[in-house]
């Protein structure tokens, strides 16, 4: 296996704190296999059972969830190095409650859920860091249905705002998401989102240029 992938699983929550070789080292007690995947390639359907312990080593995948009107809702956007899915790996009903798609050519790191809990009882550090790493998906969750549920459109794309424009340390925020995908994040319909886009804008709180938004008074989005 290619080097790079023991230093991608660095960031994966899973090996946090490993080096490489001990990544590689780890690995070494267990099976598993790469699986490569076509972009907007369907990798579960909701109501499918979680079968594998699968690590991002390289693309990303989109995770939705959908109501009985059709109408969806993106929950996660799985970057390089995220595990899927960990809550349901070992789950009596592992069916998923998502579907998943990848944006991209993507690779798995692939294993059986078996040989992920070789890990976990055989090596402490992951053990401790697999049951952090569920703690964070609860209050990620949580913080996720808070804001699907209670909060209004201009509510949830200002704070979608001003979260990213944290993240990358800039009033001028860059997306990498079309503006579909972003309705999908807040669960609302696309005309709702740019019509919420352009009131921020005629107010003077944002000014767009493609898919790059600047946050000229953030008060103004209140």
């Amino acid at each position: 296996m290619k080097e790079s992938i023991f230093v991608t699983l660095q960031k994966c929550t899973v090996f946090e704190g490993f080096t490489p070789e001990e990544i590689r080292e780890a690995l070494s007690m267990v099976s598993y296999r790469m699986v490569e995947l076509a972009a907007r390639e369907t990798y579960v359907l909701a109501g499918m059972p979680c079968r594998y312990a699968d690590i991002i080593v390289e693309g990303e995948m989109i995770a939705r969830m959908s109501g009985l009107s059709g109408k969806q809702a993106q929950i996660e956007r799985l970057g390089e190095s995220m595990l899927i899915a960990p809550a349901y790996i070992f789950a009596h009903n592992n069916e998923m409650p998502v579907s998943v798609e990848t944006s991209k050519k993507t690779t798995l790191l692939r294993m059986r859920p078996s040989e992920l809990k070789l890990l976990i009882d055989t090596n402490e550090r992951i053990r401790w860091n697999f049951i952090q790493h569920l703690s964070r998906i609860d209050i990620f969750l949580s913080q996720k249905m808070r804001m699907l549920s209670l909060f209004s459109v201009k509510e949830k794309v200002a704070q979608y705002l001003i979260k990213m424009a944290t993240e990358q340390q800039s009033r001028t925020i860059r997306l990498d998401v079309s503006r579909q995908e972003m309705a999908d994040i807040f669960g609302i319909q696309k005309f709702s989102l740019l019509r919420c886009l352009s009131e921020f804008e005629e107010k003077g709180a944002i000014r767009i240029e493609g898919k790059t938004i600047t946050i000229l008074n953030s008060d103004e989005m209140k």
